[in-house]
């Protein structure tokens, strides 16, 4: 029976996985028959290695593939140009012993040569015989290059570059590889960062030729539905695969490797957890929530890649956290460095003409991250963590007495502070109170489409049931009452009864406390700090 994989490439006779055909048709298309030069960048376990695997399959009818991979070569490999030339002259005879050249002589004659004696040739000697098996070749050959990052910081690489620039724009005349493909997580225009600065030489490299590619390779929710259909006629489980997939995208917005995680656990660890028994309950959103809070506790490497760069980039973190507490509306910019970085290593993405996080797992998961940094020197979370024994009964959670226990601590710690900072900080604080109560037993993120500098919303998933608890800066009745009007149109959407609404006011007059509303049918929970 096949299965959900997360470790390395999938392929659809092993694994269950999403169904590439509209992808490889739209790259063949657009790119590959057009004679494209273009950079597959994405973050990490993207699926860029499963896109190319699939694809030298796709394109085999029409085109010769020369398919390598440079995590092969070996770091002492890029030490200069005779150990590169040799390596690289090894991987393309490798991969052209997968190729049915019939009986084309003369192409058999130059791969033998390109074997031979490969540590005495030049780059220049590597690229004369790549150019002449590419016009001896019976169909256009294509070179695809994985993992073309791993390279990036050594100048011998940035020789090879600018080589296949020279012969790819001077091809009519010279025959080289029709198209070209490098994957990584790097784009070409990128990789500037990753080696010594040095203007001349980035200046006269092939960072301008590249074409910007444009295909979505996140999953959609049809395209995730399709695959758990699949799933379900093998496993007999009884799911929503419509309502399920569109859970999961609300989740990952379609990022691949955390789609395929979840699907993992929901087949393979959430199943006779407490609670989920019955084979009805499983794919439930409550299972699916389960499944992201134990991805969420896991040492996985993505979650790894994440916090490496944040603590490389300083500058790409502070604005994550001001994004996220804080509610700051950051305008998008291509040319901003850290934009640039998160966007390119698939932490944060453009929407609407503003910067984002890339999806609500990794939100969650640099809350947490954030928040447990801070948890060791903060004193609300300390009372919060001293309080959670008294907020769940009979496995529910009492979100009124939380925030009864908040005002009453807040004001005690913080009642004294300034305005500025208080405006600043209240969300955060309200999150670390927050954590060590539902931490280990519940979910809580922060709802992007309603978060602005001025109003944000908590959604809490505790043992299956949810709340919504609306943080709110004090800017006058009319704002407030606009407030209660979204506060209650988001309890439609979730078809809740009972929502919860956080003032920090700054107003003198104001009546500090908590107090029940009834607006338009619905109970809400107003807690005034």
């Amino acid at each position: 029976m096949r299965y959900f994989n997360t470790e390395g490439c999938c392929r659809p006779d092993l694994h269950y996985m999403v169904r590439l055909d509209d992808r490889l048709e739209q790259i063949k298309k657009q790119y590959i028959d057009r004679g494209k030069y273009f950079i597959i960048n994405r973050g990490r376990q993207y699926g860029k290695t499963t896109t190319l695997l699939a694809l030298e399959d796709y394109l085999r009818a029409d085109y010769l593939v020369l398919a390598l991979d440079f995590q092969l070569i070996g770091s002492e490999e890029f030490a200069d140009t005779a150990s590169f030339v040799h390596a690289f002259s090894s991987l393309v005879v490798h991969a052209c012993k997968k190729m049915d050249f019939g009986n084309n002589q003369k192409l058999a004659e130059l791969i033998h040569e390109l074997a031979a004696d490969a540590r005495d040739k030049t780059m220049r000697e590597l690229f004369f015989l790549l150019s002449g098996i590419c016009e001896s070749a019976d169909k256009p050959v294509v070179l695809m290059i994985d993992e073309v990052d791993s390279a990036a910081n050594n100048q011998v690489f940035i020789d090879f570059l600018a080589q296949l620039r020279g012969y790819y724009l001077h091809r009519q005349n010279n025959p080289v590889f029709y198209s070209v493909i490098l994957a990584g997580v790097y784009d070409i225009k990128n990789l500037k960062l990753k080696i010594r600065p040095d203007a001349q030489r980035q200046y006269n490299s092939p960072w301008n030729i590249a074409a910007k590619f444009q295909v979505d390779m996140s999953f959609s929710p049809r395209q995730i539905a399709v695959m758990l259909e699949e799933y379900k006629a093998d496993s007999g489980h009884d799911l929503d695969t419509e309502s399920a997939a569109r859970e999961i995208y609300g989740y990952t917005s379609g990022y691949p490797y955390l789609v395929s995680a979840i699907c993992k656990y929901m087949d393979e660890e959430v199943p006779g957890r407490p609670g989920f028994e019955a084979d009805t309950n499983l794919w439930s959103g409550q299972g699916i929530a389960e499944a992201v809070r134990m991805i969420l506790n896991e040492n996985m490497p993505l979650f790894n890649s994440l916090v490496r760069q944040l603590d490389l980039y300083q500058d790409l973190r502070r604005m994550i956290e001001q994004v996220l507490y804080q509610g700051t509306i950051v305008p998008f910019s291509p040319v901003e460095k850290s934009m640039q970085l998160g966007m390119m290593f698939g932490f944060l993405k453009e929407k609407c003409g503003h910067v984002v996080i890339a999806n609500r797992m990794f939100e969650m998961y640099l809350l947490n991250l954030f928040l447990a940094e801070e948890s060791l020197k903060s004193s609300i979370y300390r009372y919060g963590e001293r309080d959670r024994n008294q907020f769940v009964k009979n496995g529910r959670l009492n979100m009124r007495l939380v925030l009864e226990k908040f005002v009453i601590h807040f004001t005690d710690i913080y009642g004294g502070n300034e305005e500025k900072f208080l405006e600043e900080n209240g969300r955060r604080f309200f999150l670390l109170y927050l954590k060590p109560i539902i931490n280990g037993t519940g979910n809580y993120y922060l709802e992007a489409q309603t978060r602005d500098a001025r109003r944000t919303d908590v959604i809490v998933d505790y043992g299956g049931e949810q709340f919504i608890v609306e943080l709110k800066i004090w800017h006058g009745n009319e704002y407030h009452e606009r407030g209660e009007k979204q506060l209650i149109e988001y309890l439609d959407d979730y078809h809740l009864d009972t929502g919860y609404l956080l003032s920090f006011n700054f107003n003198k007059k104001k009546e500090i406390g908590v107090k029940e509303l009834r607006v338009r049918g619905k109970r809400i929970v107003e807690a005034v700090v």
